[in-house]
């Protein structure tokens, strides 16, 4: 885990400027969730509307909204391809989102074009940098 300040950045993962992660799975497929940075500016979550199974989504559309005391904020598609699987936990408890961001993933996707959009994506030494830069 790499800190900068008091936001944590889990190594392994793959990040976007607008606070999302991406952790590739085994079989291909990729879960998707919120930085712990992008959780701590939000505050408690107080609901997260999840996307459809089957939604297509490209990089950078708006793939599903989280919702807290303070903000509602748009969660956008660091990868292109196929929503497969949701995180039904977060519907009755988002606060799992606040209490371990890297472990409360938010969805699951079948990339169409991941090696390509991984290569656009930053590291966690990158995203680390980037968030001293904020």
């Amino acid at each position: 885990m790499i800190e900068v300040g008091e936001y944590k950045i889990k190594e392994g993962l793959y990040y976007t400027k607008d606070h999302e992660w991406v952790q590739v799975l085994e079989d291909g497929t990729v879960l998707v969730g919120i930085t712990d940075y992008a959780q701590k500016e939000l505050g408690d979550l107080a609901y997260v509307e999840l996307p459809e199974v089957g939604k297509e989504v490209a990089k950078g559309d708006v793939l599903c909204e989280v919702e807290s005391v303070k903000a509602v904020s748009e969660v956008y598609a660091p990868v292109s391809g196929e929503v497969i699987e949701v995180n039904e936990e977060l519907k009755d408890a988002p606060e799992k989102i606040n209490e371990d961001p890297y472990g409360a993933w938010i969805v699951k996707i079948k990339p169409s074009n991941l090696e390509e959009e991984l290569e656009e994506l930053m590291d966690a030494n990158a995203y680390a940098e980037y968030l001293e830069s904020l």
